[in-house]
């Protein structure tokens, strides 16, 4: 984090889009692994597989030392704070304030994917004072780009960002959603 970057709060809870996004917490980690052990999830996202308890752990272990270095912030999608249905990150990047998110198979079709992002995003615009917000997809995957329109993002017209991870390549569109 460089010295102009302002830390996040210790403890973050969001309100609204009929969601709470809220910290993960140790409580958590027996309901992770059923959230993102996916084959979906493995191809789409940099979230390891399997994903099992250690796994839970170790992104957990991972979330708070982010938080802490003042890059990113992971929180639990939830509907009343409760059980999590998913994830949402945001990350301070040199390309800008990045947004991202995984939901549990099991919560599909509810649009929280979209709800979590522009609530995320409106916190990165109030709180953090971004001019923009992005996110970094694969156009294959139709899910997330539907999630992307839905929160109210356009493509952006710059360079497709080329990469391989898990040993499989890939090709990223960047998508942008400016203050409001």
């Amino acid at each position: 984090m460089s010295s102009t970057t302002s830390p996040f709060p210790a403890r973050i809870e969001l309100t609204g889009e009929g969601l709470v996004l809220r910290d993960w917490t140790e409580a958590d980690l027996s309901a992770m692994p059923d959230l993102f052990d996916h084959a979906d999830i493995a191809h789409w996202t940099p979230i390891v597989t399997p994903f099992d308890e250690e796994a839970a752990r170790t992104r957990l272990d991972k979330a708070r030392r982010l938080r802490e270095e003042g890059s990113t912030i992971l929180l639990a999608i939830t509907v009343d704070g409760g059980a999590p249905l998913g994830e949402v990150m945001l990350r301070r990047a040199p390309e800008g304030t990045e947004l991202g998110y995984a939901v549990g198979p099991a919560h599909r079709g509810h649009g929280l994917a979209a709800r979590a992002v522009r609530l995320m995003a409106a916190y990165a615009f109030e709180e953090l004072g971004a001019e923009q917000v992005i996110l970094e997809l694969e156009a294959d995957n139709a899910a997330s780009v539907g999630a992307a329109t839905r929160a109210g993002f356009s493509l952006l017209d710059v360079p497709l960002i080329e990469g391989e991870e898990k040993g499989r390549p890939y090709v990223l569109q960047t998508w942008g959603l400016d203050r409001p």
